[in-house]
């Protein structure tokens, strides 16, 4: 398969992983794991991953000698990309274990039993956004 292929097919998955991030982690009581998160850090990645993908998508669809294909806004849309990324995996952390007496239990919610769910989404984001960053550097895109 192709990279400019994998690039088409991973843009929408990396939406999915933004906006299912906001709707799970919305309600600040009640989300699943250890700790809880920075609403701040939950805003960063919503943001973030908005203005990814609102530069990312018009840098591929429009033609190379026009501003919105242009270098530029594919380097900025990559940036944001990689902020999304590292929020993401921040988030993450609200599943690593607690140890000491005092340690509370961890929050389930409807979505999944366990982290699964966040693993597979950010480290599949992670993943992603290295073929894109792949992609930019090779001119397949």
């Amino acid at each position: 398969m192709s990279t400019e292929i994998l690039v088409y097919i991973l843009t929408p998955l990396a939406a999915v992983v933004v906006v299912l991030t906001r709707l799970r982690l919305a309600r600040g009581d009640a989300v699943a794991g250890q700790f809880q998160i920075s609403e701040r850090l939950l805003l960063l990645h919503t943001v973030a991953g908005t203005i990814a993908l609102l530069l990312w998508v018009p840098f591929l669809a429009f033609p190379e000698d026009s501003f919105l294909g242009g270098s530029l806004v594919g380097i900025v849309a990559l940036g944001f990309f990689w902020l999304t990324v590292m929020a993401g995996l921040l988030i993450l952390t609200r599943w690593l274990p607690t140890r000491g007496r005092h340690a509370d239990d961890r929050a389930t919610d409807g979505w999944s039993k366990g982290p699964g769910l966040s693993i597979l989404a950010h480290v599949g984001l992670l993943v992603g956004v290295s073929v894109f960053t792949y992609a930019y550097l090779t001119s397949a895109v």
